[in-house]
Formats: C-alpha cells, sequence, structure tokens
C-alpha cells in the first residue's frame, strides 16, 4: 500500500502543490488546515484547487487533539503550517510566536508519541538576514547590518566597516542567521526545534529554506504574501505596484512547481537527514524588474511601478540562494524559466479575485513607524 503524509497547511499556496507532486507519485495525502481567513477569505471552505484525492482536516495546529488526530496512520510529515510575512510579524508578535513556535511545538510533543519515518519543514530564506556579501578584495562579508540612519538618507547599499560598498554574492546554507524580523526568528526556532527533536527521538528530519515562491494560488488578497501576488494584485486592481527603496533590492524568485519537487525529493534522500537545504532558482532579478516584468506578462506594461523611496523596519537589501547543497544531496534542478512561470501566473490570474489591501497594510505599518 502507498505511503501517507501528512501536510499542516497542506490547503495552501505550497502546501496544495506540494500534494499535488506526490499524489501524482502515488502517495496517499491528508492536509491538516485552519482555512485561515487571511489566506482562503471569508467563506473559509475547502479551496477548489484542492484534489479530491486530499483528505482533508480542518483544524488548528495549536490543539494537540486535533494534531494527534491527524497524525493516525501517517508515515511522513510536512510541516507548513505557519503565519507568514515580516512585516504583519513585527506588529502581531504574540500571533507569529504561537503560530508559528507554539504551533511546531505541539506537533513536535505529538510526533514523540506517534513517530514517523520523515519530517520535512518548510523554513525560509528569511532566517539570513542580509546575504552573503564579498568586499573589494574578494573576502566573504556574512554578518551586515544597515542603520536607520544610514536608511533614512536612502543610502540603500549595504556598507563594509570601513565604509567601502559591498558586492552581493549567491548565500550558501553556511552563512548564519541573521534574524531581523520576528517571522525569521520564529523560521530559525522552527528549524532548531525540529533538528533537535528529531535527532533525539530518531525521526529523519530535513528544514528547506524556500527563497521567492510564486505561482497558482497564492492569496491574492493577502498584503502579506508573496511579493509577486502583491504585484498582481496592484496591476489587476489597475494601480502601480509600491515598491520600497530604489527597486534594485535583488531577490531569488522560485517557481512553487520547482519547490514541489524539491520537497518531495527531501522526503525520499535519505541523505537529507538532519540537514537544512536553500531552495530558489539561483538566479537574482531585482524587485523593479521584477514588478515590470510582471506587468508584461498581465498585458499592462503602461503601468510602472511606483518607487516609494520608504523601507521597512525588518527588510533586508539582497538575497539569493547558493543552490549547490540541494542539487548536489537532493538532485534538485529548477526546471521552470522565470518568462514561462510568469505567464503561468498570469494566465491564471482571471480565475480569482483580488482585493487590493496593500494601502491599508501600509498604513499600519507607517502608524506603528515600522515603514519610513
Amino acid at each position: 500500500m502507498s505511503k501517507r503524509v501528512l501536510i499542516t497547511g497542506g490547503a495552501g499556496f505550497i502546501g496544495s502543490h506540494v500534494a499535488d507532486e506526490l499524489i501524482k507519485q502515488g502517495y496517499r495525502v491528508r492536509a491538516l488546515d485552519n482555512l485561515s481567513e487571511q489566506v482562503h477569505g471569508q467563506s473559509r471552505r475547502r479551496p477548489d484547487y484542492l484534489d479530491s484525492d486530499i483528505e482533508l482536516i480542518e483544524g488548528d495546529i495549536r490543539d494537540p487533539e486535533t494534531v494527534a488526530h491527524a497524525l493516525q496512520g501517517v508515515d511522513a510529515v510536512f510541516h507548513f503550517a505557519a503565519a507568514v510575512g515580516v512585516g504583519q510579524s513585527m506588529y502581531e508578535i504574540a500571533q507569529y510566536t504561537e503560530t508559528n513556535n507554539f504551533g511546531t511545538a505541539v506537533l513536535l510533543e505529538q510526533l514523540a508519541k506517534q513517530r514517523v519515518e520523515k519530517l520535512v519543514l518548510a523554513s525560509s530564506m528569511s532566517l539570513y538576514g542580509e546575504g552573503l556579501y564579498q568586499d573589494a578584495s574578494g573576502a566573504a562579508t556574512d554578518t551586515v547590518r544597515r542603520s536607520r540612519g544610514q536608511l533614512r538618507e536612502h543610502r540603500w547599499e549595504p556598507l563594509s566597516p570601513s565604509g567601502e560598498q559591498l558586492t552581493p554574492v549567491p548565500t550558501p546554507e553556511s552563512k548564519p542567521a541573521d534574524l531581523a524580523s520576528i517571522y525569521a526568528l520564529s523560521k530559525f526556532d522552527q528549524e532548531r526545534m525540529c533538528l533537535l527533536i528529531g535527532e533525539a527521538y530518531d525521526i529523519p528530519t530535513t528544514a528547506l529554506r524556500f527563497f521567492n515562491v510564486y505561482g497558482p494560488r497564492q492569496a491574492l488578497s493577502n498584503p502579506y504574501t508573496g511579493v509577486l501576488a502583491i504585484f498582481a494584485s496592484r496591476y489587476l486592481n489597475g494601480q502601480p505596484p509600491l515598491i520600497f527603496e530604489d527597486g534594485e533590492q535583488r531577490r531569488d524568485f522560485v517557481s512553487v512547481h520547482d519547490v514541489s519537487r524539491a520537497a518531495r525529493l527531501a522526503l525520499e534522500a535519505n541523505a537529507a537527514t538532519g540537514r537544512v537545504f536553500n531552495i530558489g532558482s539561483g538566479q537574482a532579478y531585482t524587485v523593479s524588474g521584477i514588478a515590470r516584468r510582471m506587468a508584461q506578462a498581465l498585458n499592462c506594461p503602461d503601468i510602472e511601478p511606483q518607487i516609494t523611496g520608504d523601507y521597512r523596519v525588518g527588510d533586508i537589501r539582497h538575497c539569493f540562494a547558493d543552490i549547490a547543497l540541494a542539487e548536489e544531496i537532493l538532485g534538485y534542478r529548477p526546471q521552470v524559466d522565470l518568462e514561462d512561470g510568469l505567464q503561468e501566473l498570469a494566465d491564471w490570474l482571471p480565475r480569482t479575485s483580488a482585493i487590493d489591501r496593500v494601502p491599508q497594510a501600509r498604513e499600519e505599518l507607517t502608524r506603528r513607524g515600522l515603514s519610513l
């Protein structure tokens, strides 16, 4: 009989795509999801995109009885349930900590009683803070912070202690964490908790540090979701994307289909036990450039992004993935070209609704002194 896999957060954007990948490979899938209103809207009903073969348990990761029930008869677990978003985490501190840290603790306590063959955690590139940089001599600089004074003067690029500009380079898993937000802190805690308990209870565990994931099923009305979904929501409402700083900050954008394959590979690779892996495209793109590519895919190239010159507390300048370790150990190779991925997202957009809540989110951050 095929193995049964539980995906916490399995009705969400990434979780549902991982479920599709697993079903395609012959696994049986159960999803545990609280169908959060911020993600699923006021109806909070089973998403139409969720495969009919997926067994959905509606419930909260923080409830031990619900989690124990969801784990019955399960061979492996993907832990994707989380509150997501850097900006929101800086004022909904208790909510993020309770959902991400305490929710993970509840799951791990139950796994100590009902052990599984594999645990795979969705972690995040946000725990790096700034990515890796090099100085003029080529020496690596792995701890970089921009001061508020520097940001107020619109001097966006990180500098060395001697004041020279640094060059961003691909960030490997060996770079130390530098936690610049409550969200990043919670993902770091999730990683350490899962790997620690996995080793203690002999549960093979792997953490995947996702970079900027995009694709169909993103919650377009959630102003704290991925940046491409936020841009798409603005374009669909005839509004320009609002871009912080000067728009030249660089990120790694990876298709959800590539992420889903990576998740399955991590499940199946014995050599992945006890390790963390970057899952990205291995490419760097400016945020303003991505916004313009999204406009082209949506056939609205006349709407120019609005470069605000503002900055948000907790934001970083550059971070993009070194994926060599995932290539070597998991056999992971990104397969979706950015242009093809953006076109797929654009083609899916007419089948969903997009309420533009970006102004309210921005106002909230500004009111709290988190956007200046």
